[in-house]
């Protein structure tokens, strides 16, 4: 098949849509991708890129055409919605110009914003390509839930751009089943709407754990106001007198310099920030982690979400502690990789470390074990590819 892949992030970004590209490339499609000048999550443009480009680059030999943006900045709410906005109009203007060809079927990656969806739907009208829209955060709620956006005049407005995309696509994936339901209640018929969770790179797999003194709990990821940073100090401050508790966050985002100076005004000597680093190293830390933490706020929308860093963290085999409520939590109760507590509560957050600490390295191991054994029946990398692989096939039969 011929595919166009539209999406706001791209590599050299750190998003699961570039192992997606990579894995359909492997299979044989042509794959176009159409996106956006990197500048995520710091905001501001990657090295070698700016207002100038480059605007046309290879990526493992997939073509990828760019169109210019207003960076993120410091991710505060009035040049975040530039950036949005930005994006949107001029992927729908320099579309003739960037996106030619024909395609068979156009994929859409819509991790946030759902403004993509505006270019989406104008490339469908000048393709004649059927629209495949997957879903990774649902619109408008998580503007409200994060704080972003607390008109109810803009949510409005917002809910009826959300329509009007719905409208235009010919299938939507979700990532999470519990995003059917409000998917569903925008209008999509049932029929439309197909579950594909998200899977991790070939890269996450598990590796021999490191020996080492005390005890790691291990968060890695973005450092956003989602997350409950919060909650997460606010459980590190409670096991501070248990010195063999270590806390090491790697990662990066608009709420990281907030996190440093809380640290360092609280006294923790017992949280390290590492930074960002590489996705393909991350096996590698993960593997000197006793457990590995995933924290989400306490709001309806995060419920019906499956983090991403889930898939990466069971492949990875080590145990899980989740702060969640809802689909991420569920996971890792049925699959019995570790403990899922009440976010937003730093006592039972701390409570769980602290049971886990007390564990035998071959009890931490076995739910590792098992958390590996539901990675590969329910998210593999493989099988995805190829549902995948059969929804853009199936849509551009029709």
């Amino acid at each position: 098949m011929r595919l166009l892949v539209l999406t706001q992030y791209f590599w050299p970004e750190n998003f699961r849509i570039n192992d997606v590209v990579e894995g359909l490339a492997s299979r044989g499609h042509t794959v176009t991708v159409y996106t956006a000048l990197p500048n995520y999550p710091g905001g501001s443009f990657f090295e070698g890129y700016g207002v100038l480009g480059p605007f046309r680059e290879t990526f493992n030999q997939v073509k990828v055409r760019r169109v210019p943006l207003i960076p993120r900045g410091g991710g505060g709410g009035v040049r975040l919605a530039l950036n949005y906005l930005s994006h949107a109009l001029m992927a729908t203007l320099l579309a003739p110009l960037q996106a030619k060809g024909e395609f068979d079927a156009i994929l859409v990656y819509e991790p946030s914003p759902m403004t993509i969806g505006i270019p989406a739907r104008a490339l469908r009208a000048l393709k004649g390509a059927p629209l495949v829209f997957w879903v990774q955060d649902l619109w408008p709620e998580s503007l409200s839930a994060t704080g972003a956006v607390r008109s109810p005049a803009v949510l409005a407005l917002v809910e009826r751009l959300i329509k009007w995309i719905y409208r235009g696509c010919d299938r939507v994936l979700v990532q999470s089943e519990a995003f059917i339901p409000s998917v569903a209640a925008h209008g999509v018929p049932r029929e439309r709407i197909r579950y594909l969770p998200n899977s991790a790179e070939a890269f996450y797999k598990k590796m021999q754990p490191e020996p080492h003194p005390g005890f790691c709990v291990m968060y890695a990821g973005n450092i956003g106001a989602a997350q409950d940073f919060p909650t997460v100090l606010a459980a590190a401050e409670r096991l501070r007198g248990e010195k063999h508790i270590q806390w090491i966050v790697l990662g990066d985002g608009r709420m990281r310099g907030w996190v440093e100076s809380e640290v360092k005004r609280r006294g923790l000597d017992n949280v390290q920030l590492l930074g960002q680093r590489p996705a393909e190293d991350m096996p590698r830390y993960f593997a000197r982690a006793d457990v590995l933490l995933a924290t989400l706020r306490r709001e309806p929308i995060f419920a019906y979400t499956i983090p991403s860093k889930i898939q990466s963290y069971l492949a990875c085999g080590r145990p899980i502690i989740a702060a969640l409520e809802g689909e991420g939590g569920r996971i890792i109760r049925e699959a019995g990789a570790g403990w899922a507590v009440p976010p937003e509560d730093p006592d039972a957050l701390a409570d769980a470390v602290r049971a886990a600490s007390a564990l035998a390295r071959s009890e931490l191991d076995a739910m590792g074990n098992r958390g590996e054994a539901w990675f590969r029946s329910h998210f593999e990398r493989e099988k995805l590819l190829a549902r995948l692989e059969a929804e853009l096939a199936e849509v551009s039969a029709q």
